[in-house]
């Protein structure tokens, strides 16, 4: 019986089943134990090796996002930004915009929960399959201008280009040259309705064609970015990462 389990085994991972492979013992086991008709041991099997599969895959997908660090929705306190409420953040999180590749604009200045939010959306998508590329447009800029001759360049752009949703956060934040204002806009024409795209920036788009310094590159860009968009404005008042920073003085200020 020992042999026959081992040959078994060898042929799941022949077939690139290898959790199957390495979990089969114990679901013979168990379907002895509990008396599991042949159905139920394939159903218990099958249901086995499609739930490492995504576990791999979800896991490939997390790798492959990029993500600077983790958020999630979960953890933003909607109450404490008050130009988007709960039922607001619960409608993005259903991620139909997503379905009908609708872009997304964050607007704000530094600390309002911009790149919360667009990493937490990220983070939902994952959860459902989608593939997802975060990327500073400081970091896209540069392996735009470095993809001719750079192979991890290529290779990153390539998945960013195969997303299903691209994060570029901190855009605009500092002026771009016209090879790059250029290298741009064909970035953002691939994506064009192939990807829906969540833009981060503390400056409006009124003020884009200042730093592109190309007015015409500028509208090209916005007429493809602005078909289809949410643009949200976050408070400009409260700093959400003031309100939440952790200080090393408790709850207590430094004159008491």
């Amino acid at each position: 019986m020992t042999g026959s389990v081992h040959t078994l085994q060898e042929r799941f991972r022949h077939l690139r089943m290898a959790e199957t492979a390495d979990e089969l013992p114990m679901l013979l086991r168990n379907a002895e134990k509990s008396s599991w008709t042949y159905l139920e041991f394939l159903q218990e099997l099958l249901g086995h090796e499609l739930k490492c599969r995504e576990k791999k895959n979800m896991e490939k997908r997390m790798k492959w996002a990029k993500f600077p660090y983790i958020k999630t929705l979960d953890e933003f306190i909607v109450e404490e930004q008050v130009s988007l409420s709960t039922r607001q953040l619960n409608q993005l999180r259903e991620l139909n915009w997503l379905e009908q590749q609708c872009n997304m604009i964050l607007l704000g200045p530094p600390g309002t929960g911009k790149t919360h939010i667009s990493i937490g959306l990220g983070y939902e998508a994952i959860q459902k399959g989608y593939k997802v590329s975060f990327s500073t447009m400081g970091e896209l800029v540069h392996l735009l201008k470095t993809e001719e001759y750079i192979r991890k360049s290529q290779m990153e752009l390539k998945r960013l280009k195969e997303a299903d949703l691209v994060i570029i956060d901190d855009l605009m934040y500092m002026a771009m040259d016209s090879r790059e204002a250029n290298l741009f806009f064909h970035l953002i024409n691939h994506l064009y309705e192939r990807s829906s795209i969540i833009l981060t920036s503390n400056k409006g788009p009124e003020q884009w064609g200042e730093l592109m310094g190309d007015q015409g590159i500028t509208t090209a860009i916005l007429d493809r970015l602005l078909h289809r968009v949410e643009v949200i404005q976050l408070n400009e008042n409260d700093s959400y990462r003031i309100k939440n920073r952790i200080t090393i003085f408790g709850k207590e200020s430094v004159q008491n």
